[in-house]
């Protein structure tokens, strides 16, 4: 068994803004295991909010010790892009050493396609009601929020696209107050879900705050060990293969959280196609789908991920899996 680990960029096709911060490109690592005639590929997209770098988790994948499977993998790394990246490699490499695509060795139903929605990057209003309108004919758009004074945008955001729900991340951005504030605008303007309005160590005030529109966990949410810590303040958790720590872990959590009730959100960082492939098959059937980075993309993979507007079809063999 060969692990390499790879840098990769994919410039976006706009500046792609959140409450953190902007981006031009996304900065990825590509992890290539190669046992005789097979190779598995996966990807993952280091984020800084989590301690993560390019260089810190090149550092982690480079200090494993081949040869081990998926089960060693869960205790050889933590939680993370890092595991993210190997695991799904294992899974590629696994799915073209048995000529069986990764969903029967998963033992799911085959993957049909889903409806992902489409982000709009964190702009000024009358940014954000253009924008707005060019992707009005989306079944649900996903706006990027977390400023104190956000009543503007999403007043801008309805205007620009009267009719498809929209779904609101503010990235940690407000306080409980002006979470409560704007609860009955989001209500006003078709709001369906907020995803994680306050900061993730002060999050314990959405025990005592109505929650009338769905509040979903996401820097709160990581695996199972999660669960436990959004019990009584979440309504939804946000799945993300880079914070499961990849696909094995994922399945997991989908069918933990599925058990004590959470609706579902299959989430995604800003990554290519290779990145959203293999979160296709825990996405499935979930209420929230959010794998549209490719869509950001002003390049991606040699095979993409195909894309008929908002409706996302499973990867090719060539892609993953």
């Amino acid at each position: 068994m060969e692990l390499t680990v790879t840098s990769d960029s994919f410039k976006l096709a706009q500046v792609f803004t959140i409450a953190r911060g902007s981006r031009t490109e996304a900065k990825v690592l590509t992890v290539r295991i190669r046992d005789g005639d097979h190779m598995g590929q996966g990807e993952c997209v280091p984020y800084a909010r989590y301690g993560e770098s390019l260089e810190s988790v090149t550092a982690q994948i480079e200090g494993l010790e081949p040869p081990f499977d998926r089960i060693a993998l869960q205790e050889m790394l933590p939680p993370g892009a890092a595991r993210n990246a190997v695991d799904c490699a294992l899974w590629d490499l696994e799915a073209k050493r048995a000529g069986k695509p990764a969903w029967a060795l998963a033992g799911l139903a085959e993957p049909g396609p889903v409806t992902t929605v489409y982000s709009l990057s964190l702009e000024s209003p009358e940014q954000m009601k253009a924008a707005a309108a060019a992707q009005a004919y989306r079944p649900m758009l996903k706006i990027k929020l977390g400023t104190p004074d956000d009543l503007a945008r999403l007043e801008a955001v309805r205007a620009g696209a009267p009719k498809p729900p929209i779904v609101v991340d503010a990235n940690e951005g407000w306080t409980a107050e002006v979470y409560s504030d704007l609860v009955p605008h989001l209500q006003r303007l078709g709001v369906t879900m907020v995803e994680q309005p306050l900061p993730a160590a002060e999050d314990e005030a959405l025990r005592e705050i109505a929650r009338p529109v769905p509040v979903c966990a996401d820097e709160s949410f990581h695996d199972r060990a999660s669960l436990a810590k959004v019990a009584g303040k979440y309504d939804m958790v946000n799945i993300k293969l880079d914070k499961t720590g990849g696909l094995t872990e994922a399945l997991a959590v989908k069918e933990a959280a599925l058990a004590e009730g959470y609706t579902l959100m299959m989430g995604c960082m800003v990554g290519s196609s290779l990145a959203m492939a293999p979160g296709m098959l825990p996405a499935q059937g979930m209420a929230v789908v959010d794998l549209d980075a490719p869509l950001l993309l002003a390049e991606d993979r040699a095979t993409p991920l195909r894309y008929d507007g908002s409706i996302v079809y499973p990867p090719e063999p060539a892609l993953w899996g």
